[in-house]
């Protein structure tokens, strides 16, 4: 039963009715934008998120003992390095002659020999441990536990009844203050105890002490791959009680009787940048808290939730209610299957961008493989930035869901790596510009690594720059497109030097690559020109030409771009129908022909060069391979099929997608993505594919409700955003469009689609328009 506005107060009120009566307590604190448990977390995976953008915590909510553990974005393994294999360039050629012979076996021996990375990985993302909370003689709770993480409000709650006394415990990750704070308070004065403790599983065995109502862990990171260790880092909590007792012994720091305690969690490292590891942690830590010492917790949480909501509430989302939204998060997930629970869908929605908020932000290191919560030294796959599609799947509901600012450490790292990436591109392939292949880590390494049947995909970079320019295309700032203009150009002209005469097809390819991470089926990998390159040098291309039409042109550039972009391999539909992945009709011979990867379909979605409307034969072709590869896959290729098969207009068959993703083989009980194991960009992807569904800005059009699934019949999703500077709020009802609000951030023409109606607006900065539907057309009203 999906429910209205009008009949959910009636919904909440039928709370006892549906759940057992312990659970009373937390049923009066039901909404549409809170997880919420009845027990604390066993496993990692139920643990909830809190973060400030450089620092991250997981809540575990136990009662005697209660365990946050705790990240800082810049602590990875290692130390700078350069990852240069002087062997590579001289190899270049005859890797080139073997794939163009079709030994590609040999070719990738040869690459595996002398054309990686040195070394041939690179270092992961770590975690500081765990800081520890003890609290003597408190037994288990009484049966209203409950534990829960408002995402609009961005705080993480423990309640419970133990001894007849209620205790709270509340988590923020504040970015304005930079610290994680946690307060303790109990409905009885002088009823807190607590033991605090640090437990690291770094080998490098930091050391824990107390410095007067401080606890402070210290240590270095670890050594891998031959890197040494070069990072100094510091957890220092600053402990305030109200009453009681505080006292320091060894590495435990203990307050007694209290009537309330007030922890400032802040951590740093040396890094100051990737090839600068210099800086104070000891003295970064005691100036964040100086800054706070006399700041009471009433004005921390004001100014973390102003911040973090002018954010987050942007955007606002509703799919419909149903009684499945009473339930704890894990027995919705659990349920999901089977369950009309359209507002979990919403959650979910909201929760990517309460994660986005929460662990990327100016000034702090991009969203990597697990956002910034990791429990572990070597995280899964090092925790890296692999920009073969994760990295850039995290960043895809940012623009569109109102959230430009958190782009910036992307942006950040972009420009990094156009360095780096420059002594790698002269090296390894003796070009101009800059390169990096499918992962880069805390150091900005930029070579093939792991084995050149992934590794060896030189589009890395050039995929980012897509995002470099998208944050252009949706804001329209000259001086930002000025500023990162360069990078592009860097980008595009590290391909116009290695580009290569395909000598079968007679086009412009990349030679060696992969389409990733996926096998032919004709003894490797390794190819030349897949079809994933020849569209993301295409988009790169025309960005940049774009971006010099806007700028003032350089001429000769201009003419060196546009002859090679019109020598670039075209698409091709194979055999099967499908839209082939490879120059050759190899897709039913891969060894996988439902691989995770759809990697050839980066045309569809991300890019727009392939739609329903400007393209429908490669559209059908796309369709074809989409429905060749399955929807099930791991948790983040579900979550690109979700946006593929949005793009494609196909509602209900996304909407299956998306109960994919959401059920309890796909999504832990937080609400984290599986894999499995967990990767952030599954989340990220989900928010994106159901933007999709609602609104799509490709092709100079901003399309309504292109793919709005039945099980959704009436809602809303408010603040987004489109190409051109143009807010866009969207609603309706039964099906249909009811109206759509655009509000112009730029000056601007916008061409608007909905059921096939089009509609033309002109709008200055600052107007709006609304546009509804009548007699089957779209009309501004």
């Amino acid at each position: 039963m999906t429910l209205t506005r009008r009949s959910t107060l009636a919904v909440l009120g039928a709370a006892s009715a549906l759940t057992a009566a312990p659970a009373r307590a937390a049923q009066a604190k039901v909404g549409p934008l809170r997880l919420w448990y009845r027990q604390p977390a066993k496993e990692w995976v139920e643990a909830l998120p809190v973060g400030s953008g450089k620092l991250g915590a997981m809540i575990f909510g136990g009662v005697a003992a209660e365990r946050l553990q705790l990240n800082e974005d810049t602590l990875w393994a290692g130390g700078p390095y350069e990852p240069i294999n002087p062997e590579a360039n001289g190899a270049l050629p005859e890797i080139r002659k073997l794939i163009n012979a079709g030994e590609y076996a040999k070719a990738t021996e040869l690459a595996d020999a002398k054309f990686m990375g040195l070394p041939k990985r690179q270092m992961s993302y770590q975690t500081i441990g765990d800081l520890k909370l003890d609290f003597p003689g408190l037994g288990e709770a009484g049966g209203d536990y409950v534990r829960d993480l408002d995402i609009d409000g961005a705080i993480a709650t423990t309640s419970f009844t133990a001894r007849g006394v209620r205790y709270v415990r509340e988590v923020i990750g504040s970015a304005p203050d930079g610290v994680i704070s946690v307060r303790l308070t109990a409905s009885q004065k002088g009823a807190i105890s607590v033991d605090l403790s640090f437990a690291s599983p770094l080998k490098s065995k930091p050391v824990s002490s107390v410095e007067g109502a401080q606890l402070v862990l210290a240590g270095i990171n670890e050594p891998s791959q031959g890197i040494d260790a070069k990072l100094k880092f510091e957890c220092r909590v600053d402990v305030r009680a109200k009453g009681g007792k505080t006292s320091g012994q060894g590495g435990v720091l203990s307050v007694k009787g209290a009537d309330e305690v007030v922890l400032l969690v802040a951590a740093a490292t040396s890094y100051r940048h990737y090839d600068d590891v210099s800086g104070d942690p000891t003295a970064l830590n005691k100036a964040t808290l100086a800054k706070l010492a006399t700041k009471p917790w009433a004005k921390m949480l004001a100014e973390h939730q102003a911040d973090h909501r002018g954010l987050f509430r942007r955007v606002g989302v509703d799919f419909g209610r149903t009684r499945a939204d009473l339930l704890p998060t894990d027995e919705r997930i659990k349920q999901s299957p089977t369950t009309d629970d359209p507002s979990l869908a919403a959650l979910y929605y909201q929760y990517g961008r309460y994660l986005l908020i929460a662990c990327s932000r100016p000034g702090s290191q991009p969203a990597n493989l697990q956002g910034i919560w990791n429990d572990k030294t070597f995280a899964p796959w090092g925790g890296k930035y692999t920009i073969n599609i994760n990295t850039e799947m995290n960043y895809w509901p940012a623009e569109p869901t109102s959230l430009p600012e958190l782009v910036e450490p992307l942006i950040a790292l972009v420009k990094d790596i156009s360095e780096t990436g420059a002594r790698m591109a002269k090296a390894m392939y003796g070009a101009r510009g800059w390169v990096t292949h499918h992962n880069t880590d805390l150091w900005r390494a930029t070579a093939p690594i792991d084995g050149a049947k992934f590794g060896v995909w030189p589009t890395g970079g050039a995929w980012l720059c897509k995002h470099v320019y998208d944050h252009y295309d949706y804001n329209r700032d000259k001086a930002y497109l000025e500023r990162v203009y360069p990078l592009m150009k860097g980008s595009a002209r590290f391909f116009l030097d290695t580009l290569v005469v395909d000598p079968k097809f007679g086009v412009l390819v990349t030679n060696p690559s992969i389409s990733p991470e996926n096998n032919h089926g004709h003894g490797s990998s390794l190819a030349a020109g897949p079809t994933m390159d020849q569209a993301i040098v295409r988009d790169l291309f025309e960005n940049c030409l774009k971006a010099e039409a806007i700028l003032g042109a350089d001429e000769a550039f201009v003419a060196e771009l546009k002859a090679a972009r019109d020598k670039l391999a075209p698409y091709k539909i194979g055999k099967d129908g499908q839209l082939q992945e490879w120059q050759e009709d190899w897709d039913a011979d891969a060894s996988d022909i439902h691989h995770r990867h759809v990697s050839h379909l980066y045309g569809l979605f991300p890019s727009d060069q392939i739609s329903v409307d400007t393209t429908p034969k490669l559209a059908a072709a796309a369709k074809t391979t989409l429905v060749t590869r399955g929807d099930l896959s791991t948790g983040w290729a579900i979550a690109w099929r979700l946006n593929l098969w949005s793009r494609l207009g196909e509602g209900d068959h996304a909407h299956g997608i998306l109960k994919l993703l959401l059920g309890p083989e796909r999504t832990y009980p937080n609400m984290f993505d599986a894999h499995p194991p967990f990767q952030i960009d599954g989340n990220f992807g989900g928010t994106s594919g159901m933007t999709e569904m609602v609104l799509q800005s490709r092709n100079d059009r901003i399309y309504l409700l292109p793919a709005l699934p039945s099980a959704w019949p009436t809602g809303h999703i408010t603040g987004l955003r489109a190409r051109g500077a143009v807010g866009v709020d969207v609603r309706w009802a039964g099906g249909k469009l009811t109206e759509a609000v655009l509000t112009a951030k730029a000056d601007g023409e916008h061409t608007v689609v909905h059921a096939g109606s089009t509609l033309k607006v002109v709008l200055k900065k600052g107007q709006s328009a609304r546009l509804v539907v009548r007699n089957g057309a779209l009309v501004r009203a």
